[in-house]
């Protein structure tokens, strides 16, 4: 092979000569979801610190690097954005919860609990992953949430009550920027079928149906159409 002449040459020697390096000292650990492997891993919080280089030596600081989050799988380091990111589990906890939460709301806002409209929401809440959930189950958590007059519909001509509103903020808030629109949509509609299952909306179920929507930031449009679209025999 041919000795690399000129100034190509000149700056490839520099460059092997002269560098910087960073030296990663852990911070922190715990598990996220890593964007590089696609799953739940551990990782190690990293700080650094950069110092010039001469033929590999470190000698002069050349200030501060990260912070960075560095999976214990593959080693990619990432932003520390990706720890908002819920893991797969959390996600999956934080889904099924919302579902049981926007059940119990719209069978609260019904005002009475059809054997239907029961089953209907048993099985929503079953499939989001309480496998155990039955609708005697449902239908005794709205008799005591019945009894807590601050927080459910009384009277089915009653517009949802804040209680309830904030109830369902708190289940999809933290979902929502996490779910594609299609998830999103997917969970008005289950709502929805449950609301029809033993008749038309009523008011406060339309009025509980609405405030899911907003918890969801779907837009009021879109919430007329998807409550439009689930009063259509598919």
């Amino acid at each position: 092979m041919l000795p690399v002449r000129g100034r190509d040459g000149r700056a490839t020697r520099l460059a092997r000569m002269l560098g910087t390096r960073t030296a990663w000292t852990p911070v922190g650990d715990g598990e996220f979801f890593c964007p590089g492997c696609g799953g739940d891993r551990n990782y190690q919080r990293l700080n650094g610190r950069r110092r010039f280089t001469v033929l590999g030596v470190p000698l002069l600081p050349r200030g501060t690097a990260g912070p960075v989050v560095e999976c214990a799988a593959c080693r990619c380091h990432f932003g520390t954005d990706v720890l908002d990111h819920p893991t797969t589990t959390r996600f999956s906890a934080m889904l099924r919860d919302a579902v049981h939460t926007v059940a119990l709301a719209v069978l609260s806002a019904g005002g009475t609990c059809s054997r239907t409209a029961l089953e209907t929401a048993a099985a929503a809440v079953r499939a989001a992953g309480f496998a155990e959930c039955t609708e005697e189950q449902l239908a005794a958590l709205v008799e005591a949430l019945a009894a807590d007059t601050g927080r459910v519909c009384e009277d089915e001509d009653r517009p949802c009550t804040a209680g309830l509103a904030i109830e369902l903020h708190e289940a999809l808030d933290p979902l929502a920027p996490h779910l594609a629109p299609a998830g999103r949509e997917s969970i008005l509609l289950q709502a929805a079928r449950i609301a029809l299952a033993d008749g038309p909306y009523t008011p406060a179920e339309r009025d509980a149906l609405t405030t899911v929507g907003r918890a969801l930031t779907i837009c009021t449009d879109d919430v007329t159409r998807l409550l439009a679209a689930a009063r259509t025999p598919s």
